[in-house]
């Protein structure tokens, strides 16, 4: 078990914590983008924020936050190309912060730190109405069992989003219609946490499974191919396409005789109303995949 030091409202470890598997290799953090200074960072985040439109009345909004936790090439690719996706597949275009590292000329709107991500909560809260409008949150990181999401940057250091944290930063916005998706081994653990009646949480694996595909030179993990990159571009309703998305990745899984990361999906009972409004304005065409396929699949 790692020593973990408490700082602050997060947990810091001092040891690395456990990475996405294939098969029981750990897979080595190569990071590879330059990375902004902090100051620099959160000018560009306050730049984003400024520039959010405000929700429209009558209308069902989407404001969507894609963050990568980890600066490991293969989630701020992830986060990038995933805020492309959700901000067409919602209907989000000007009201998507992606928070992730830059490379070459794919930019994000600042880095993925626990404190940009509660600052760009708390700018999409205070632009929607609370009652009308959707919250979608897409993370993207390495995760430990029985502790929570990993996250990693050179400036805000390394340690834990346990499920509790993270239930008590949205509680802190007041979100009453939520799409939590989480990209991450065992991130299962979090549904139990994040379960409401107005709240969806889909997660990458159970609470004690590892999802894989997080090779630092990939695109895209399992999940987030399966899901993000293949099934919501194309035409049909958010439930149906992680469903579609559920069997993908099951079948890669037991090609390649791995164990099955059991993907989890929580549906309260009170979403039917915002599901089908924005999957009512979803785009009626599908669009091509970006990228490339998860470099395990193949081998």
């Amino acid at each position: 078990m790692p020593r973990c030091m408490r700082k602050g409202s997060w947990i810091i470890a001092k040891t690395n914590a456990a990475r996405c598997l294939l098969g029981v290799a750990l897979v080595a953090a190569v990071p590879t983008v330059a990375q902004d200074s902090p100051a620099s960072s959160s000018a560009q985040l306050e730049q984003a924020l400024a520039a959010m439109k405000p929700q429209r009345p009558g209308i069902v909004d989407a404001y969507v936050v894609v963050a990568a936790l980890d600066t490991d090439d293969v989630f701020g690719r992830e986060a990038r190309e995933t805020g492309r996706v959700l901000a067409s597949r919602f209907d989000a275009r000007g009201r998507t912060l992606v928070l992730a590292n830059n490379e070459d000329s794919d930019k994000a709107d600042a880095a993925g730190t626990p404190d940009h991500l509660e600052r760009a909560l708390a700018a999409a809260a205070a632009l929607m109405d609370r009652k009308e409008d959707v919250v979608v949150l897409y993370t993207t990181s390495h995760g430990s069992p029985r502790a929570g999401l990993d996250y990693e940057n050179p400036t805000s250091g390394t340690g834990i989003i346990t499920p509790d944290q993270l239930a008590a930063m949205l509680g802190r916005q007041g979100f009453q219609n939520r799409l939590i998706i989480l990209q991450a081994c065992f991130s299962g653990q979090f549904v139990p946490a994040l379960a409401q009646p107005g709240t969806v949480v889909a997660t990458a694996a159970s609470a004690i499974d590892p999802s894989f595909g997080c090779a630092p030179g990939n695109d895209w993990t399992f999940f987030g191919h399966a899901l993000i990159n293949q099934a919501m571009r194309k035409p049909d309703s958010f439930v149906r396409q992680f469903r579609r998305a559920f069997v993908t990745i099951n079948g890669w899984e037991q090609k390649l005789g791995i164990e099955a990361s059991n993907p989890q999906i929580s549906i309260g009972s009170d979403t039917s109303r915002w599901l089908a409004a924005l999957d009512a304005r979803a785009p009626k065409v599908a669009s091509a995949s970006a990228g490339r396929p998860p470099s395990e699949l193949a081998e």
